[in-house]
């Protein structure tokens, strides 16, 4: 019988955008924007949440969080165990940045972990996908990198690409909140043959180009005809941005998620990273929306324990805990 070896867990889990412009539900990225979660044995639960946004969540045990964690119990033979859950996310709330997906894979890698690691990452990973019901993002969440998957409702293979030195991106994310049901049923029931065939050539040329490091390839093989132009009528600017920032130093750009974010693909090494911004926030800007831009690296390791039993100061406040992280 499985018990709890680990009674205090901290996890910081990465951001995600997942689609890559053509490769819907089956690319994913981690990102360098992070949210921690504590879990802790206690005798009664309790969640308390921190940043932006996260006060609409809920705090009692109809939390995602609570009830992931609770699945991960429970296939390890366990009942169910009173937490004490802490939660600081600097990822918005629906906004194509992967936000579920962070806190997904984080209670299954911090009640994993709680359990003294008995299940491997791709059992993890196999649970997130069932979780989530695709791949994309919590894939990249979990392993870090850029993540090729696949999902036919029993297993998610997978294959994990190391994204190129020089690859960096400027996100923008609107001030407004898009939800992916909204999102995707803005999507047709069916596509003619010419679509899907552009896809699988875009979406293969894509892969190629980021596996390679040709990243002169992407401006090219970003483009999409499977969800952006449905998308594109719920995002004032979206199409403007994806058309036109090419010419403002990008890659290539894209719908990060189901948005509104949208991300653009750009060389660090780049002179244009300024004007690259200022193109999408005055573009946005000309729409009447308010948005915020950063500029983040593809984060290379996915979910990671940073504190667990022997190491946690007990009297120390989550917020102390984390502050500072660089880990």
């Amino acid at each position: 019988m499985n018990k709890i070896t680990n009674e205090t867990v901290v996890v910081k889990i990465p951001a995600s955008t997942a689609n890559l412009g053509p490769g819907f539900d089956a690319l994913g990225m981690a990102l360098s924007l992070y949210a921690w979660l504590e879990l802790s044995v206690a005798n009664e639960t309790e969640v308390k949440l921190y940043g932006a946004g996260m006060d609409e969540l809920p705090t009692d045990s109809s939390n995602l969080v609570y009830q992931v964690a609770q699945r991960v119990f429970a296939k390890a033979g366990l009942a169910e165990q009173p937490l004490k859950i802490s939660m600081y996310s600097d990822i918005p709330l629906t906004r194509g940045l992967g936000s579920s997906a962070s806190a997904i894979v984080g209670a299954l890698v911090a009640a994993n972990e709680m359990l003294g690691g008995v299940f491997a990452q791709e059992e993890l990973f196999q649970m997130a996908t069932e979780l989530e019901g695709h791949p994309d993002n919590v894939g990249a969440s979990l392993f870090g990198g850029i993540i090729v998957s696949s999902w036919d409702g029993v297993a998610a293979p997978y294959v994990k690409i190391t994204p190129p030195q020089a690859l960096e991106t400027i996100v923008i994310i609107p001030d407004f909140q898009l939800s992916t049901e909204k999102a995707r049923h803005a999507l047709p029931e069916q596509y003619s043959k010419s679509d899907v065939v552009f896809n699988i050539g875009r979406s293969s040329l894509l892969v190629a180009a980021l596996a390679s490091g040709q990243l002169q390839l992407i401006r090219s093989a970003i483009q999409d005809r499977i969800h952006q132009p449905y998308r594109a009528s719920l995002i004032p600017g979206m199409s403007y941005i994806l058309e036109q920032a090419v010419h403002h130093g990008a890659l290539g750009a894209a719908l990060s998620g189901a948005g509104p974010t949208l991300i653009a693909f750009i060389d660090c090494h780049s002179e244009q990273k300024a004007q690259l911004q200022q193109f999408m926030v005055d573009t946005m800007s000309s729409e009447g929306i308010a948005a915020t831009t950063m500029t983040l690296a593809p984060d290379q390791f996915g979910a990671r324990v940073i504190y667990k039993e022997e190491q946690v100061v007990r009297d120390l406040p989550f917020m102390e805990l984390i502050k500072g992280d660089d880990c």
